[in-house]
This record gives C-alpha cells, sequence and structure tokens, in this order.
C-alpha cells in the first residue's frame, strides 16, 4: 500500500513523515511477540515493513539513538522520552520496521497479517483479548 504518514515520539519532540510502499510487496505487517520487542516496547509491538527512502525526519533527529539489541539489529527510539520509532538490520541497509504507534494515524484498510514468536510467550499474554474492553479507563479509575 502507498502512504504519504505523519509520526513521532510521545515528547513530540521526533517527528518524521513517510511515503511510500508500506507493508505489501516489503513484508507482511505483523506483531511480534519475542522477548526482545516484549522487553523494548512493554508488550508485543506491531510493525510495517517500509523503505529507507520514504522515511525522512523532520524534526529532534539528533533525539534519535539506537540501540544494538542483537548482531546487526538496530533499534530506534527517542533519547528525550524512550519511545520506540523504527528498527532496521545492518545487512538490509535501504529497510525499516516502522513502529505503527508511533505514525499519527494508520490507514484503515491496513491490516496485522501476522503474529510473530507465540511460542514462548508468557501465560498472562495469552488470554489477553479475553479481558473486558473500555473507551477509557477501567471503571473506578479517574
Amino acid at each position: 500500500m502507498d502512504v504519504n504518514l505523519t509520526g513521532g515520539c510521545l515528547c513530540g519532540a521526533v517527528r518524521f513523515t513517510y511515503s511510500g510502499e508500506l507493508g505489501g510487496m516489503l513484508g507482511a505487517v505483523t506483531v511480534c511477540h519475542c522477548e526482545s520487542c516484549r522487553r523494548a516496547q512493554g508488550l508485543a509491538t506491531a510493525v510495517a515493513p517500509a523503505e529507507m527512502d520514504g522515511f525522512e525526519v523532520t524534526q529532534g533527529g539528533e533525539l534519535i539513538r539506537e540501540y544494538e539489541s542483537s548482531p546487526g539489529k538496530m533499534r530506534a527510539f527517542c533519547m528525550a522520552c524512550g519511545s520506540p520509532l523504527y528498527s532496521r538490520r545492518t545487512d538490509k541497509p535501504k529497510a525499516l520496521r516502522l513502529r505503527m504507534g508511533s505514525f499519527d494515524t494508520v490507514p484503515d484498510q491496513l491490516r496485522v497479517q501476522a503474529h510473530t514468536y507465540v511460542r514462548g510467550q508468557p501465560a498472562w499474554l495469552e488470554h489477553m483479548a479475553d479481558a473486558p474492553w473500555f473507551d477509557g479507563p477501567e471503571p473506578g479509575r479517574p
């Protein structure tokens, strides 16, 4: 799917645009449940394959830090608020995996196509979808 999107970090210091293919021919939009993603994001994370050429940091580039979480895998985040932005592999310099939560809006037609690394996830995650869903905070919480 061809897109023109904007996004950024939680504190607003880092802003970016992305124009080009997202998912599709570049690979599946996935939710990764591996231990590394759970530790880096606090829970499973939704990612979309993208092209480096379409990604442009428009503000706060000096605040982006990359951490090598495993050999050749770099995870980028805002050093002010810690928000994850993307990951990349050093052996694939033209590819990114953008964090879906960093976009301002996501096209309605974009769909998660696969859940990965589900074996080995903690038991408490297995029934997460069974819990009640609320439009705001849980009842009784201010």
